[in-house]
């Protein structure tokens, strides 16, 4: 489909001529004429009646006309929408992570942006999987592990991992291990979701693989952190994820040369030819700041 063959085709309608469709257009009359015709030729069908006197559209002429000109309105309309937001950030930006990741490095960053940006408004989705973000009409998506989907752009805001925390009461009563082995003679808390009766820590040096006791399991890092608290047991929690209780005294991070599960964080979006100043403002404004939000919130 010529759509300039079309846009031509409903201004001659409009301006009841060849000749002043064409000065319109600031077109040579040959070229108005010779477009119409094509299309008519692609039609099949005769859309206008010419004579040397007047103009006459025919009945299949005024359907296409009455069909055509209501969508080449809504192509304008699009248009002139997307060139108005090309120039200030606006509309709804959804956004979607991981709950744990996106409560501790999301509420204060999204209420800065929409004070400085008001005519965004921003939903979050935290969810705990892969959401298909076209599918789902999703803008941007902050991931974290290693990225599957080649289909989408990805940039890389740092890395977060998980480390061996205990209360200071737990400590005290048990003692501070010293190295990784010494944890199979603690109570430890198991976050299910690990998937595994021993821990894997990693170091400059090297791994090791410590198999663990766990009377409790969960698979709600809030409840797992709840009992360390408790001085419950020793637990494997993402670094970021205790940055708060780590400040307070609540907490303690032991054998703080190992780490274990690594992974890369990646603000995640469909690849597209234009992107709308909502979702590239946001990206810019937010990458420096979470980026210095997942080194701060290592403990």
């Amino acid at each position: 489909m010529d759509l300039n063959e079309v846009a031509v085709f409903i201004k001659v309608v409009q301006a009841g001529s060849f000749s002043q469709a064409a000065r319109q257009l600031n077109m040579p009359n040959s070229t108005v004429s010779s477009k119409v015709s094509s299309l008519e030729k692609r039609l099949g069908v005769t859309l206008i009646q010419r004579t040397t006197r007047k103009l006459s559209v025919t009945e299949a002429g005024q359907a296409y006309f009455k069909t055509c000109v209501h969508g080449l309105q809504e192509i304008q309309m699009a248009e002139a929408e997307i060139a108005t937001s090309q120039g200030d950030p606006q509309g709804l930006l959804r956004l979607t992570a991981p709950v744990e990741l996106g409560n501790s490095v999301l509420p204060a960053l999204i209420s800065e942006f929409i004070q400085k940006y008001s005519k965004v408004s921003i939903e979050v989705l935290f969810l705990d999987r892969t959401v298909d973000l076209v599918a789902e009409n999703v803008d941007l998506a902050i991931r974290a592990g290693e990225l599957r989907d080649s289909t989408l752009k990805a940039k890389k805001l740092g890395s977060v991992y998980f480390a061996p925390f205990a209360s200071p009461q737990y400590l005290k009563l048990h003692g501070t291990p010293k190295h990784p082995r010494e944890l199979r003679d603690h109570q430890c808390l198991q976050f299910t979701t690990l998937g595994s009766e021993s821990w894997k820590l990693t170091n400059s040096r090297g791994s090791i693989k410590v198999p663990v006791k766990s009377k409790v399991m969960a698979n709600d890092l809030n409840m797992v952190r709840n009992l360390t608290t408790a001085g419950s047991g020793i637990a494997l929690l993402p670094t970021f994820f205790c940055y708060a209780e780590v400040q307070s005294g609540k907490l303690v991070r032991i054998l703080p040369e190992w780490q274990s599960h690594l992974a890369p964080v990646h603000f995640v979006y469909p690849a597209q030819k234009f992107v709308l100043p909502k979702l590239s403002t946001f990206i810019e404004f937010a990458t420096p700041a979470l980026k210095k939000n997942l080194i701060t919130f290592e403990v």
